[in-house]
């Protein structure tokens, strides 16, 4: 059968979201993959005999609760597990350890210093206020600031009460917060500074932005503002990897009898009379649909599959001006064994936390500089954790996998077009930056995957390999995302939607955006909403 009611481009964990609620809502639905496998950016594979990678995002903290619940993914085989704990370490092989043990944390603060510990009381008191403002909004629409129509009127007001409701030293703050600098913002509170490079690092993860430039504070909220089981700003792991995530969507979708096709790259968009009326494959095959649903980023959909000419004018500039830039690569190791840490104590805090290489404020700040001149960083930033200290599932018995996220990685090289070799040194460079506060981590690799930009965007589809479809800056946030006029879902072109991180709330493995473009299509099916629009814990 080639005919449907909805059509939804791209399995990652938006698509399958947005066709799980329009399945559960009666539709008939398929999802459209061009790998052989389904998830996207949230994916476990097994890229060596026995170990199961999380190829590309690889902790969970956005989830939002009343999806994860609404479509029983637990049921579905999801489990999530919080971080215990983070070692941060410094240039000069100094270390910080971030608990989860509010005691622990203090007094781990206090040994660097009295007056921070004190103070990381405050910060994450304001930083609790601020994300549980935007947290509110996550599974909302955008309203139109430019609509008089009573739903945006209402929404507007909506908004204004809880900024409002902050008080009004608190909304100077929030506004100064949005323009400053995460370097900047960190000032304010903390005097040393290992603490400051460590409590910056959210703010530069997945951002082409340093920790001095302004605006990258607010990607430090983005990061702060999820939670696991309810506990605010919590990190966890996936048992299984990543792509539990994407599997136990996957799994609600198809207990309301939606389907996935694997295998289905799409080439280009059906049009008729104005309307989105079904896709052509890579195959050849046509398939029809009233509604078409892009999970694609906002520059691959209307430069690359919609023909320009069916779009409005100015629409394809708004398109190829969208900021999306690749900032991040990724390292995966196999390892023969659990690495040791210099200055680390071998516990069950460290082994099923993180590994933080931050170095310092300027470390990361020259890392970025190597960005911006089209090389990687010999000194680079790293985030790594190693989820087989846990979980059985992802490394053979008495072996371990460490997942590596790197800042800053350019898609574009001054030297060139990126090539297996190039990737290789890159690799290497991560490699050396661990070895150099975990002596013979070396002799532990048995394999490693290498993904820069190239490989991020040529696998997954992640334009340059920027892993938030589009930069999380203040031009291209809310009713400004992916551009001003067309933040609800909605398209130029009749019938046809976004679903992916392009929209709001933005990047990160949240499946609001997937949950959010359901509610507005069947809105305008005039279905019964089956989406919620709160999270338990906000209320």
């Amino acid at each position: 059968m080639n005919t449907f009611d909805a059509i939804i481009i791209g399995a990652g964990h938006n698509g399958l979201t947005n066709a799980a609620y329009l399945a559960k809502a009666g539709l008939n639905v398929v999802v459209l993959e061009k790998n052989d496998y389904i998830g996207g950016a949230s994916v476990t594979r097994e890229m060596h005999e026995g170990w199961h990678y999380s190829s590309a995002s690889y902790v969970c903290s956005l989830l939002r609760q009343a999806l994860h619940r609404d479509l029983d993914l637990t049921r579905h085989g999801l489990l999530l597990v919080p971080y215990l704990g983070t070692v941060n370490f410094a240039d000069d092989g100094r270390t910080l350890t971030a608990f989860t043990n509010p005691e622990a944390d203090y007094l781990e603060l206090k040994r660097h210093s009295p007056h921070d510990a004190d103070s990381m009381f405050r910060f994450q008191s304001d930083m609790g206020r601020y994300a549980h403002f935007i947290r509110k909004t996550l599974l909302r629409t955008p309203p139109d600031p430019t609509s008089f129509k009573p739903r945006d009127i209402r929404e507007l007001l909506w908004m204004g009460k809880q900024m409002w409701a902050l008080g009004e030293k608190e909304i100077y703050e929030y506004i100064r917060f949005f323009t400053m600098s995460a370097a900047e913002f960190l000032e304010d509170y903390f005097e040393n500074d290992l603490i400051k490079a460590a409590m910056a690092t959210p703010g530069i993860i997945g951002t082409a932005l340093g920790v001095y430039s302004p605006g990258s504070a607010y990607v430090l909220l983005h990061h702060v503002m999820g939670d696991v089981d309810g506990n605010v700003g919590a990190w966890g792991l996936a048992r299984g990897g990543m792509g539990a995530i994407s599997n136990a969507i996957a799994g609600a979708l198809q207990q309301y009898g939606g389907e996935i096709r694997t295998n289905a790259g799409v080439q280009n968009l059906l049009v008729k009379n104005g309307k989105a009326s079904g896709v052509v494959l890579e195959n050849g095959d046509e398939l029809h649909a009233g509604i078409v649903v892009s999970n694609l980023d906002a520059k691959r959909t209307f430069t690359k599959i919609v023909d320009r000419k069916d779009l409005p004018p100015g629409i394809y500039e708004k398109a190829k001006n969208f900021k999306i830039r690749g900032s991040s690569g990724k390292v995966n190791i196999a390892l023969s064994g659990m690495p040791k840490f210099t200055g680390v104590p071998d516990n069950r805090y460290i082994n099923c936390g993180g590994q933080n290489f931050t170095g310092s404020l300027e470390t990361m700040e020259r890392a970025y500089d190597c960005w911006k001149h089209g090389r990687w960083s010999d000194d680079p930033f790293v985030e790594g954790v190693i989820p087989s200290a846990w979980d059985p599932t992802v490394a053979p018995p008495g072996k371990h996998w460490m997942s590596n996220f790197v800042q800053y990685c350019p898609p574009k090289l001054a030297d060139g077009p990126w090539t297996p070799e190039k990737r290789d040194l890159f690799g290497q460079a991560v490699v050396d930056k661990i070895e150099r506060y975990s002596p013979g981590f070396k002799d532990l690799i048995v394999h490693m995957e290498v993904r820069t930009p190239h490989e991020l965007e040529s696998e997954i589809g992640l334009t340059e390999g920027n892993i938030f479809q589009g930069e999380l800056t203040i031009d291209q946030l809310l009713f400004n995302r992916p551009f001003p006029g067309y933040a609800q879902y909605r398209m130029p072109v009749k019938n046809l939607y976004m679903c992916g991180a392009s929209t709001h709330p933005g990047g990160g493995v949240s499946a609001a955006c997937g949950a959010n473009a359901a509610r507005e299509i069947l809105i305008d099916l005039k279905r019964p909403n089956t989406v919620p629009e709160d999270d338990f814990y906000d209320e």
